[in-house]
């Protein structure tokens, strides 16, 4: 049983018009003892390095979950998980200082999930978004969270300390979804705060079907197509960021 996955990333049409550059980052990565991580960050588009914000937490995290399970079999307490973060805001705050800027100008979004055979855990500060396939059901385990202001939302970099929300769940679920706002219209129902199935199941049978293991190539590109077509950029002009993951 090896994990599969199809991922893509696409600027939003709005960026294009615009002149600006593609603000989501994702990482996603087989690690340790039968774990898959993957994250989701979407840069601010009010902030001049958004974009490196979003880069920089996906790789932060990825190498921080990695380094770990090299010597644990457990996954990090919430208090070492809380350490992480605040690492990485100091990382943010330096890099910041060697710009002449303030880490407000990285701010980013967060949704991880890292799954071994017995537990999932998220990881999740903003809008993006983590669903899991239980069964026929598909349960959002990170909703997405807006701030106090219309088309507002929360950041890493959020001062003094980010919202950040850490939940563990049995291992109950054999497919994941991990994808940034621009996704989420398409994704989610907000009036009744649920995942569409009309989604992601189709979305995720070829993925379920696929041989082979690791990143699927060719049902990514088709992913990016799909992500950068007509039929969704109509119903939004926002970057648009989905990892697919089956267990076959």
């Amino acid at each position: 049983m090896a994990w599969r996955w199809a991922s893509a990333s696409v600027i939003g049409t709005s960026h294009i018009r615009s002149g600006e550059r593609l603000q989501d980052a994702y990482a996603i990565s087989a690690m340790g003892d039968n774990c898959i991580f993957a994250v989701v960050s979407d840069g601010a588009g009010s902030a001049k390095f958004g974009r490196y914000g979003a880069w920089h937490t996906s790789r932060f995290l990825t190498v921080r979950f990695r380094e770990w399970l090299r010597k644990n079999s457990e996954f990090p307490a919430d208090e070492k998980l809380r350490d992480w973060i605040d690492e990485l805001r100091d990382q943010v705050s330096t890099i910041a200082g060697q710009r002449e800027s303030v880490p407000r100008q990285f701010a980013a979004t967060l949704a991880a999930i890292i799954v071994n055979p017995t537990e999932a855990l998220t990881l999740h500060v903003g809008d993006s978004a983590v669903v899991g396939r239980r069964g026929a059901e598909w349960d959002v385990l990170c909703w997405p969270e807006n701030g106090e202001y219309a088309s507002s939302t929360y950041f890493i970099t959020d001062d003094p300390e980010p919202r950040l929300n850490i939940v563990r769940y049995p291992r109950e679920h054999d497919a994941f979804a991990v994808f940034s706002d621009g996704v989420g219209d398409l994704a989610l129902s907000y009036l009744e705060q649920a995942a569409h199935p009309q989604f992601f199941e189709p979305m995720m049978r070829p993925v379920d079907a696929a041989s082979g293991e690791g990143r699927l190539v060719e049902l990514s590109s088709k992913l990016a197509t799909y992500l950068a077509g007509p039929t969704v950029c109509e119903r939004t002009d926002d970057d648009k960021t989905l990892i697919l993951i089956s267990r076959g």
